[in-house]
C-alpha cells in the first residue's frame, strides 16, 4: 500500500468553488437566523404549511430524522470537502510533517474555542464541557485530515467502512449494565433499590445486556458516564461524547470523498454533479436500510445516521455545485457566501450576542407590545438584516477567521 495519496488533479483553474462557501453559508444560515424568522412567521400567520416546515427546524427527540438534524453533520461533511483542497496544498508547501502540524494546531485552537463557547472555566474545572459541537468538528476534521495526508483514497474508503462497522459492533457485541441513565429512570431506580446516587445505582447493577439503542441505555452513553470528565450536556452523558466522535470522523471522510470527486479535472461539471448525486442516493438507500437494525439517531451519531445524513449532504453539494459553479448562477447565493466564508465567527457572535437581540434594541417595549406577534416577525427580520450586513462587511474587508 502506498504511504502517500496519489496526487489528484484540481478542477480547471477557471472554476471557483463558490458553491462550497454558499453551501456552508446556507447550512449556518438556519442556525444563526433562518430558523428564528420562520418560527416568528409561523406564530404570526398560524399557517399549517409554515407549521409543518417549522417542525423540520426542530430536532427529533431521539430516533428519526428532520432537516434540522442535518445541519451539524452537513457542516462536518463540508469540512471534509475543504480538506481535500487545503491539505494537498499544505503538503506541497511544507511537507507531510508540516501539514500534520498545521492540522493539529488548527484542531487544538478550534477545540479550545469550543470549550470557551460552552462556558469555559466559568463553573470551575468540574463544570467544563470538554466535548461539544465545535470540539467535534475539531476532532473529526483533524483526524480526517491526518488520515488524508498519509493514506490514498482507496485506503480511506476502508477506514470509513471500518469506523461505521466497528461502531455498529460496539452496540451489538459489547455488554452494558441494565440501567437506564436518564434523570427519570435514575430517580425511579434509586427509589426502588435504595441507592443514594446515580453512580451507586450504576455500580450495583450486575445484570448485563447488549444491542440496546435507547437514551441512556447503550454502550456509548454508558462509556461517557464512566469516562467523560466535566459537564455532560444530557446530565449523565453527552450527545457529542467520546465514542460517538469515531463515526463523526467517517462523516468528515464522506466529505473528503466528495471533494475528491470535485477535484477530478478530467470530468465536466455535469459529470461531477451526476457522480455526487449517485453516491448520495446510494448512501441514502444504505442508511435507510440499516435503520432497521441500527436506528438513525443523531445523539448517538449512529452509522445509519452517518450514511443517511451523508446522502443528503452529497445531494445538496451536487445541487449547489451544478447551479453555482456548473451553470455559473452565482448572484442569488452571495448572502450565503458572505456567511460561509466566516461561518465560525458568525456562529460565535450569534451565541454571545444574538442578531435578533441587536435588532431588538431598536424596538421600544411599548412598540413591541402594540405590534404583538408582528413585532416578533419584525425583530427576527431585523436580526437577519444585522446578520447579512455584518457578514457582508467582514467579507468585503476580507476579514476571515480561518480555523
Amino acid at each position: 500500500m502506498s504511504s502517500a495519496p496519489n496526487p489528484t488533479p484540481p478542477p480547471p483553474s477557471s472554476e471557483r468553488l463558490m458553491s462550497l462557501d454558499a453551501l456552508r453559508g446556507f447550512d449556518m444560515f438556519w442556525i444563526v437566523g433562518g430558523a428564528g424568522i420562520l418560527r416568528a412567521l409561523e406564530k404570526f400567520s398560524g399557517s399549517p404549511f409554515l407549521s409543518a416546515i417549522r417542525q423540520q427546524l426542530t430536532h427529533v427527540e431521539w430516533a428519526g430524522f428532520r432537516f434540522y438534524d442535518l445541519i451539524f453533520p452537513l457542516f462536518v461533511f463540508i469540512a471534509g470537502v475543504s480538506l481535500t483542497f487545503s491539505t494537498g496544498k499544505a503538503v506541497e508547501r511544507v511537507g507531510k510533517s508540516g501539514a500534520v502540524k498545521r492540522l493539529l494546531t488548527r484542531g487544538l485552537l478550534l477545540f479550545l474555542v469550543g470549550v470557551f463557547y460552552s462556558g469555559g472555566l466559568s463553573q470551575g474545572l468540574d463544570g467544563v464541557r470538554w466535548l461539544g459541537v465545535l470540539n467535534r468538528i475539531a476532532l473529526a476534521s483533524t483526524a480526517a485530515g491526518i488520515l488524508l495526508v498519509f493514506l490514498p483514497i482507496r485506503a480511506l474508503l476502508g477506514v470509513c467502512a471500518g469506523l461505521l462497522l466497528g461502531y455498529w459492533a460496539l452496540f451489538a457485541w459489547v455488554p452494558i449494565r441494565a440501567v437506564q441513565l436518564t434523570p427519570t429512570a435514575v430517580q425511579e431506580g434509586m427509589a426502588r433499590t435504595g441507592a443514594t446516587n446515580a453512580l451507586q445505582l450504576y455500580q450495583n447493577t450486575h445484570q448485563r445486556i447488549r444491542g440496546m439503542y435507547e437514551p441512556g441505555l447503550n454502550v456509548v452513553n454508558h462509556f461517557d458516564f464512566e469516562h467523560l470528565p466535566g459537564k455532560r450536556y444530557d446530565t449523565y452523558y453527552d450527545p457529542e461524547g467520546i465514542l460517538s466522535t469515531l463515526p463523526a470522523i467517517a462523516t468528515c471522510l464522506l466529505g473528503v470523498f466528495a471533494g475528491s470527486l470535485l477535484r477530478l479535472g478530467s470530468l465536466k461539471p455535469a459529470q461531477r454533479t451526476l457522480r455526487l448525486a449517485l453516491v448520495g442516493l446510494a448512501c441514502l438507500v444504505v442508511g435507510y436500510a440499516w435503520n432497521g437494525s441500527f436506528p438513525i439517531v443523531k445523539k448517538l451519531w449512529s452509522s445509519s445516521f452517518v450514511l443517511f445524513a451523508g446522502g443528503w449532504s452529497f445531494l445538496l453539494l451536487a445541487a449547489f455545485y451544478q447551479v453555482v459553479d456548473g451553470w455559473g448562477k452565482q448572484r442569488w447565493c452571495q448572502p450565503f457566501v458572505w456567511i460561509g466564508t466566516n461561518a465560525i465567527t458568525l456562529y460565535l457572535v450569534s451565541s454571545m450576542v444574538g442578531y435578533g437581540a441587536v435588532a431588538g434594541r431598536f424596538l421600544s417595549p411599548d412598540l413591541r407590545a402594540r405590534l404583538g406577534t408582528s413585532g416578533e416577525v419584525l425583530q427576527a427580520a431585523g436580526g437577519l438584516l444585522v446578520l447579512f450586513l455584518f457578514a457582508r462587511a467582514l467579507h468585503r474587508r476580507k476579514l476571515f477567521l480561518r480555523l
